[in-house]
């Protein structure tokens, strides 16, 4: 196990450690989702928990496996990167509200080539993906980097086999920037890979990249800062090619009308300065929830982390909501109620 490799699983161990907080006799709340927010929501809830010593107990088990979670009531609230609709919501008489905007990153592992020296184009990662472009020194990527002293080498693409948001982001991604990805393979949470080796969550995409010569794979960019991993570049929409950083995942999310609904899709942004394969992460709550205490106790720690925990989610190399944005959760999370009918915000 190379030394790369070592430090991406003492991450993904000192963040279940953080989450799994041990005060004794404290309360605790428990949530399940998506892997893209964990680095921020362990940080939170270390902070959190220093505070109120409450424990906020939360599994990194993918977004699919979330939104199992709080359909089943094992959770108190899921999290999920792949947002549901409106509908949808209605029908399960659950809440739905953003906490974080983050950025997929492509993630390399190439002798010789630095972070962020590589450039992509949408289409030619939909291509990599697809198995139609299957070495680095084919044309079009050469075309691209004419400079930077590509192998001639078979690459291996890495994907998430695990249900998961970060999947979603990126296939929505690439079904916008390629008319042959989105017939073929469309976008999901899950999808049947045309080639390319599998991980589990976030963590384990970045180990197998870091295992494996000339690999390719996507992560969330906290997980890209906290690794010293090599990113790519990918051309935006506007023709640019900006660094993913908390500035290009705002500029993304800049103009997107929120209180129409919070199931939004930021990928592939029109202005200059975006991050092109940037989302949103997503909190699911019942309406009607079977313990209104720990609900409330819910609210309570989102309402602080979004008010008082943007440095810190800032520090990992996230985004945080609009200002504007925090009125409408608000709105929304005044639709959670108790047993008497009012709203359990804040009680």
């Amino acid at each position: 196990m190379n030394s790369r490799t070592s430090k991406l699983l003492r991450i993904g161990l000192s963040l279940g450690l953080a989450l799994h907080a041990f005060a004794a006799g404290a309360q605790s709340l428990t949530g399940a989702g998506a892997s893209f927010p964990a680095p921020a929501y362990a940080k939170w809830a270390e902070a959190y928990h220093k505070l109120t010593q409450t424990r906020i107990n939360y599994q990194a088990i993918g977004s699919s496996g979330g939104i199992r979670q709080i359909d089943g009531k094992t959770v108190d609230f899921g999290a999920t990167d792949a947002p549901l609709k409106d509908d949808e919501l209605a029908r399960k008489a659950q809440i739905q509200f953003p906490t974080l905007i983050g950025g997929v990153v492509p993630v390399v592992n190439l002798r010789g080539i630095a972070p962020g020296q590589l450039r992509l184009t949408g289409p030619v990662l939909a291509d990599i993906y697809l198995g139609k472009i299957n070495r680095w020194s084919d044309p079009a990527i050469r075309a691209l980097n004419p400079q930077l002293p590509l192998p001639d080498a078979i690459i291996t693409p890495v994907f998430r086999t695990d249900g998961s948001g970060t999947t979603f982001i990126f296939t929505n991604y690439l079904s916008k920037v390629s008319p042959d990805w989105k017939s073929k393979v469309g976008e999901s949470t899950t999808i049947g890979w045309p080639t390319g080796s599998g991980g589990r969550g976030n963590i384990g995409v970045a180990a197998l990249v870091s295992r494996v010569q000339n690999a390719i794979g996507y992560v969330e960019y906290a997980y890209v800062k906290q690794g010293r991993m090599t990113h790519a570049l990918v051309q935006n929409a506007a023709g640019a090619w900006p660094h993913p950083s908390t500035e290009a995942f705002s500029a993304a999310a800049n103009g997107v009308d929120w209180s129409a609904s919070h199931a939004q899709m930021l990928t592939n942004a029109t202005a200059a300065t975006a991050w092109p394969i940037t989302g949103a992460t997503f909190i699911l709550m019942h309406t009607r929830p079977d313990k209104p205490d720990s609900a409330a106790q819910a609210l309570r720690f989102f309402h602080w982390a979004l008010t008082e925990g943007s440095d810190m989610a800032v520090s990992l190399g996230y985004a945080t909501l609009p200002k504007p944005v925090l009125s409408a959760i608000e709105s929304t999370w005044a639709k959670v109620l108790g047993p008497d009918g009012k709203p359990l915000a804040y009680k």
